[in-house]
């Protein structure tokens, strides 16, 4: 599980710059997918060997009624699922009686609270930020969000307490070359059960899916003791496979399915992603595909993990419906092609059963092995098929691939200038070897490796042969 960091704050006192500037390692994996809508209030983050979520909570005033009710609902929220909460403050602007009503609201949780002056560029930020003690939320911390100055160090004091409690915050980097590390990672990961986590908008079906998965006389109780975030972790067994259903919707009765309204938490969703080895994600057939779905989309990306699709309430549907509607999936999912799709009626049971066929293939890409000489061999043909552009006027060339790491599979290739290919020579990679290896259900991530002068940096050593030939001819030139 990863921890979470909400930035509080009043308007314009640079909560989207810091955010921003907080989640940036993170935009480039999503923009590599055409027609994916990025969330900017929610992302993922990492600082050093640290990745945490975090949340953009807007415009909170202290003063709920002078802003949306709903707006205030989702930042208090937000607030609540946090481990830590950055109170954002203008260094330049002072104390201003929304700053006051935002830290009475703060001091009355029992949240790690960090007050950040921001704006402190180009003034004298102890003196600014003085006045900010008077909130009574312990020492004032000074940054310049759009320089990045002080950010770093903010961070180090913020994470740091968490690594304890969160021991998946720590980025395992993945092995450089093929070894044991990563094999061991593959073993392991095929003998524990699949986490499974079924997410989704609200009211596309998730209570309803998971009881049908689950049988009907199965209760679960939603919400256990603890924070707001918590998920419910669900051991089950179909086809002699185990499984731990990481549920966000909360299971109960069927009977009292119709009454309950879902609580969409997107930070809870984050969690169950991040946790899970498979997302089922769940669409309304009726809706169609909304920004919403393709938000989660990009988390589920961005996490790496594998992915099948389910299409609900498909029932009652007329021919020429679906057919209009399985015409708008195909153009508007075409970059998640990898994922099986299902068109199911989690009411009724009609497509359930083949879900897990495809859950279990997924996983089972997500941990194939494949040795070095099999990807050397397909990036080979790759490069033979299609080759590689020229960069300043030199042929880019691939030299040898090996795998770097399971769930998602990671293959590394090394060669000359490799940084320098072109994002759409690293699609046709991509898609290359999925499709030779034939995986199905998970993204592959590609990393590339310049290749590198040993000798580079290092002054020539003569032989002892060397040294008294050169010896030999120094004294014959000195006698002439």
């Amino acid at each position: 599980m990863l921890p979470v960091v909400a930035l509080v704050g009043r308007p314009n006192v640079g909560k989207s710059t810091l955010f921003n500037r907080l989640t940036n390692t993170r935009d480039a994996l999503v923009a590599d997918y055409p027609g994916l809508t990025r969330d900017r209030k929610y992302g993922q983050a990492k600082y050093e060997q640290r990745q945490f979520i975090v949340v953009d909570t807007g415009g909170i005033t202290g003063d709920e009624e002078g802003i949306d009710a709903e707006m205030a609902q989702q930042s208090l929220l937000a607030i609540e699922e946090a481990d830590v909460v950055m109170f954002l403050v203008d260094a330049r602007a002072g104390l201003l009686p929304a700053d006051k009503g935002i830290a009475d609201h703060l001091r009355r949780i029992n949240k790690q609270v960090f007050v950040v002056a921001n704006k402190v560029d180009g003034i004298d930020g102890d003196s600014e930020s003085a006045e900010f003690y008077a909130l009574g939320l312990g020492n004032v911390k000074q940054i310049a969000a759009v320089h990045g100055r002080g950010v770093s160090q903010l961070l180090q004091e913020a994470l740091s307490p968490l690594d304890a409690s969160f021991p998946d915050m720590q980025v395992v980097e993945a092995p450089k070359e093929e070894d044991l590390g990563a094999e061991a990672q593959r073993e392991k990961l095929q003998s524990l059960p699949i986490k499974l986590a079924i997410v989704g908008k609200p009211n596309v079906g998730k209570s309803t899916l998971t009881n049908r998965i689950l049988g009907e006389e199965r209760v679960v109780v939603y919400d256990l003791p603890g924070t707001t975030r918590d998920s419910v972790y669900i051991p089950m067994e179909r086809d002699e496979r185990e499984y731990i259903l990481i549920d966000t919707a909360g299971v109960r009765k069927r009977k009292k399915i119709n009454e309950a309204v879902e609580k969409f938490s997107i930070v809870k969703t984050l969690q169950a992603i991040e946790e899970s080895n498979v997302v089922l994600l769940v669409i309304d057939a009726r809706e169609g595909i909304t920004d919403q779905d393709l938000s989660l989309l990009g988390f589920v990306l961005n996490s790496g993990r594998s992915l099948v699709v389910a299409v609900n309430k498909w029932d009652g549907l007329s021919t020429d419906v679906k057919d209009d509607i399985k015409r708008e999936l195909d153009r508007r999912l075409g970059f998640i092609d990898f994922a099986r799709l299902h068109f199911i009626s989690a009411l009724h049971g009609s497509g359930v059963g083949n879900l897990f066929e495809s859950v279990q293939e997924a996983y089972a890409s997500a941990t194939k092995r494949i040795n070095t000489s099999i990807l050397t061999q397909i990036m080979e043909m790759a490069q033979d098929d299609h080759q590689p552009p020229l960069v300043r006027g030199r042929r880019v060339k691939m030299k040898y691939a090996h795998a770097g790491g399971y769930n998602p599979p990671v293959i590394v290739i090394h060669g000359n200038q490799v940084d320098d290919l072109p994002s759409s020579y690293k699609r046709f990679l991509m898609n290359y070897f999925r499709k030779s290896l034939e995986i199905m259900g998970t993204p592959i991530k590609i990393e590339f490796r310049e290749g590198h002068n040993p000798f580079e940096g290092k002054k020539n050593q003569l032989t002892l042969a060397q040294q008294r030939k050169r010896k030999r001819l120094m004294s014959y030139h000195n006698k002439k």
